[in-house]
């Protein structure tokens, strides 16, 4: 039996066991069988939860870039590793091969060391989903310098902050970039972020959209040329495994980011181990996770786990409603996509629009659907099973956290039976507990409380950058010598989890927890509603009540408003009870949210309570206009 691949559910189980009992040897048969090392670890794992420090595989040397690109070149050379896909689909699409990768990540290394880049050094990416993108990660990974991806939708404000909390040394950014039918001026915004910038040495600039753009001298280089001048041959610096691959900033409740930083070695294991069972690749498929790789899920998902597997993975530089609604499941039919990983917010989204746009594609190459960002809702879930995986693909519905590395909770594909909003069973190697107030940990099934992991995992974040202290109260405070997740979850009969959200998104109501999650998916089962956010706020009597924003799915929905108010309360009482009817439900035209598709309840959480002087920083929203709209419209 091999641990490295799940195919059923019996072998799930032994390999679970296997793996609990004896962590240890566990990830250390499948780091030794699977992967590249230049020299083998001392020990496999060293760690502390009070410090909190963890170490795996110490000693070890590797380069990711080796695992993920040279490997593979003796057997599978000319398959292709990146399969690019232009905003336009009148544009072609690209087939990178593996050995074309292996030349433009060499010859895109000596151009950063050209430009005085050395192991250590902080690189800032902000580009848009182009090749170059995922390149560049590369690139930076091959030389042992630590990227920082900045998602090309923040703004300047939000850049500045991130480059000068890692002290960028360079910034790799596009004369612009596409969106549907709008172009962006990305150099504009990067201009304007390094007025506030004194680290940042020189900034590499890509072409896109061939605008006219400043360039300054000295400082701003044209990319192309510095390629073309480029040797296609580098070799990869050897990195200790706990040396640092990257940092990515996660939003913070408090609205600061965090920038969390990820080592070598485990974060490889533990992403090409999660993408091969999770998705159940299998050599020639290909795979699509729609995601931007300014996320983690792009990181651990579009570009680690996929190339150290030798897949070969879809990059989309577009958008789901251009040119039109069918835009996903044309890029399906056409590149007869095996592996199709999306955000339920995008699930959603789509599921308002006609079914003509599904319906005209062949979607029959689909064998496995995947949902990350969030839990997605029943409704959702049924939407995408019914339609675009016609009962035929399994959903393995994801839960993970940028400070995991890698997922965590996931049904594995024609092993694990499914229901809809669980994450069902934990990944081998993933020790869960429920914990109540108290501080201990819930035995059984049948149970709820809040998500902590009592033992490390390889791909889990070492601490926040230059703040070691903030990742402990984070992550280690609450509850002494666990990980805390942040999240709610419960257990049912046969053990899976379903997570039912932020645990600051319980609202203690009349003395009764309600978590958010069960009323949501409660309310988005009526027939005119897309999706609903709901938060508590103060009240004289209860001492909080539940306010709903609440998105129609018709624009146009001309139902009296008072009566839909009273149906959406009539069957939150049918499903959850009376206790959980909202006092205050306003329909949204949208709800504010992060790029990668999560509620910003923070913010409704102040609307909702009439604390609007501090909202921190809306810029990074996805639609940060929908802040004021629903400001402007607030019951009272």
């Amino acid at each position: 039996m091999s641990n490295y691949h799940i195919k059923n559910l019996e072998e799930y189980y032994q390999i679970y066991r296997k793996s609990t009992r004896d962590p240890e040897n566990f990830w250390s048969e499948v780091a030794e069988e699977h992967f590249l090392w230049r020299r083998k670890w001392d020990q496999v794992l060293q760690w502390d939860f009070e410090k909190p420090e963890v170490k795996w595989f110490e000693g070890a040397k590797l380069n990711i870039t080796e695992n993920c690109i040279d490997r593979h070149l003796l057997t599978k050379g000319d398959k292709t590793a990146i399969l690019w896909e232009p905003n336009d689909p009148a544009e072609d699409a690209q087939h990178i091969s593996y050995q074309e990768l292996y030349q433009r990540v060499n010859r895109f290394a000596n151009v950063l060391k050209s430009k005085g880049i050395k192991m250590g050094d902080r690189v800032c990416i902000y580009l848009p989903m182009i090749p170059e993108l995922a390149i560049s990660v590369l690139a930076c990974a091959r030389i042992g310098a630590i990227h920082s991806v900045v998602f090309a939708g923040f703004s300047s404000t939000a850049l500045s902050t991130r480059i000068n909390d890692a002290s960028c040394k360079m910034v790799i950014t596009s004369d612009g970039s596409y969106r549907g039918s709008k172009t962006i001026d990305l150099k504009g915004i990067v201009d304007e972020a390094l007025e506030k910038c004194e680290c940042v040495e020189s900034v590499l600039v890509a072409k896109r959209i061939n605008s006219d753009i400043d360039m300054k001298e000295g400082r701003d280089h044209w990319l192309q040329p510095l390629l073309d001048k480029a040797d296609d041959q580098c070799q990869p610096e050897v990195m200790d495994a706990e040396d640092p691959l990257f940092i990515l900033y996660t939003s913070g409740s408090t609205g600061t980011p965090k920038g969390m930083l990820h080592t070598c070695g485990g974060y490889m294991v533990y992403t090409a181990y999660t993408f091969k069972n999770i998705f159940q690749y299998k050599d020639q498929e290909v795979y699509w996770c729609t995601a931007d790789i300014g996320w983690i899920t792009g990181h651990s998902y579009i570009v680690y786990g996929p190339l150290a597997n030798g897949a070969t993975t879809l990059m989309f530089e577009g958008v789901p409603s251009y040119p039109d609604f069918g835009r996903f499941w044309e890029i399906v039919e056409k590149h007869k996509v095996n592996q199709f990983y999306t955000a339920p917010t995008a699930i959603r989204a789509l599921a308002k629009e006609k079914l003509d746009y599904v319906n005209k594609y062949d979607l029959s190459s689909l064998k496995v659907l995947g949902t990350v960002g969030e839990p997605i809702n029943e409704e959702a879930w049924h939407w995408y099973n019914d339609n675009v995986g016609k009962g035929q693909a399994p959903i393995v519905d994801t839960w993970w956290q940028t400070e995991t590395g890698g997922i965590m909770i996931s049904p594995i594909p024609y092993a694990t039976p499914t229901i809809p909003t669980y994450a069902t069973l934990p990944l081998p190697g993933v020790q869960l507990a429920l914990m109540d107030e108290k501080g201990e940990e819930i035995k059984g099934n049948l149970v709820s409380g809040r998500l902590c992991v009592k033992f490390p995992w390889p791909s889990m974040a070492r601490t926040i950058w230059g703040n070691h202290e903030r990742y402990r109260d984070t992550y280690f405070s609450a509850f002494k010598g666990k990980y805390f997740t942040g999240d709610g979850a419960m257990r049912d009969a046969v053990g899976y989890y379903r997570i039912t959200g932020r645990v600051d998104d319980v609202v203690i109501v009349s003395g009764h927890n309600l978590g958010t999650a069960p009323i949501e998916d409660a309310i988005n089962e009526h027939p005119a509603v897309a999706e609903s956010a709901i938060v508590g706020f103060p009240h004289e009597v209860k001492g909080n009540a539940l306010y709903g924003f609440i998105i129609l799915k018709e624009v146009g929905e001309t139902r009296d408003r008072a009566n839909l108010r009273k149906e959406i309360n009539q069957q939150i009482t049918e499903h959850i009870g009376p206790i959980a009817k909202l006092d205050k439900i306003q329909f949204v035209p949208g709800l504010p949210k992060t790029r990668s598709g999560k509620i910003m309840r923070r913010i409704l959480r102040k609307i909702a309570s009439d604390d609007t002087s501090n909202l921190g920083d809306i810029s990074t929203l996805l639609n940060p206009e929908v802040v004021r709209q629903i400001m402007d419209e607030k019951i009272d």
